[in-house]
């Protein structure tokens, strides 16, 4: 299983998205300081990072500069608030492979995890997913039943989408808003109940399941 370091100090966005990559079968540990991102970083246990910029004690442009200059080179995708251009291309000339500004949706995050993990084939050949008579072309963003198209909104799509890449796992709420909607979603809102109701009455009932208390799966 891939390991991803989550070099971050606000406990909600390493919540956030640990839980995000572990539904997406990635081990995670965090840090929540540049002391301990750096030597966990240094361990050569991590096939990525995920670096804040501004941690406490060293910040991250230090904890990049020092893994480079040390000839680590575990990927690094750089993950702050700070959307300058100057930010942003220190970043990138200090030798990181990405990065990401703050408020981020975790899809987009993943995705970039995915290519620079080394997972990019990996996804390009599951472009046309299928469950049973249920097939999604991710590419086209068209789906059928069957031989009958379905049609779906932007935000069902992308429910549908999630849902069938864990064909059988259960996804709670949280995870669903997390992958679909965003970090920056209220996750008290019924949103994700609301838009299931929706996908069931298109693509039928019987096909996500409800898991009382725990959320949702693809049966």
């Amino acid at each position: 299983m891939r390991h991803i370091l989550i070099a971050e100090d606000d406990p909600h966005i390493t919540s956030f998205v640990a839980r995000g990559l572990r539904a997406a079968g990635y081990d995670t540990t965090a840090a929540a300081d540049g002391d301990t991102a750096l030597i966990l970083a240094r361990s050569g246990s991590f096939d990525l990072v995920l670096l804040d910029i501004g941690l406490p004690g060293i910040d991250g442009f230090t904890v990049l500069s020092q893994l480079r200059g040390e000839g680590v080179t575990v990927p690094v995708i750089v993950l702050t608030a700070r959307d300058s251009v100057i930010d942003t291309v220190r970043g990138l000339e200090g030798g990181a492979n990405d990065y990401v500004t703050k408020p981020f949706q975790f899809a987009e995050l993943l995705a970039r995890v995915r290519i620079r993990i080394g997972d990019g084939e990996q996804r390009q050949s599951g472009q046309l997913m299928s469950h049973a008579d249920l097939q999604l072309d991710v590419r086209a963003r068209r789906v059928t039943v069957g031989e009958d198209a379905v049609d779906l909104t932007a935000r069902e799509f992308d429910l549908l989408e999630v849902l069938m890449q864990h064909p059988g796992q259960v996804l709670s709420r949280d995870q669903l808003i997390g992958h679909v909607w965003g970090m920056d979603f209220d996750p008290a809102s019924n949103v994700v109940d609301v838009y299931v109701r929706a996908l069931r009455g298109k693509i039928g009932a019987d096909r996500i399941e409800t898991v009382r208390g725990s959320g949702y799966r693809l049966r």
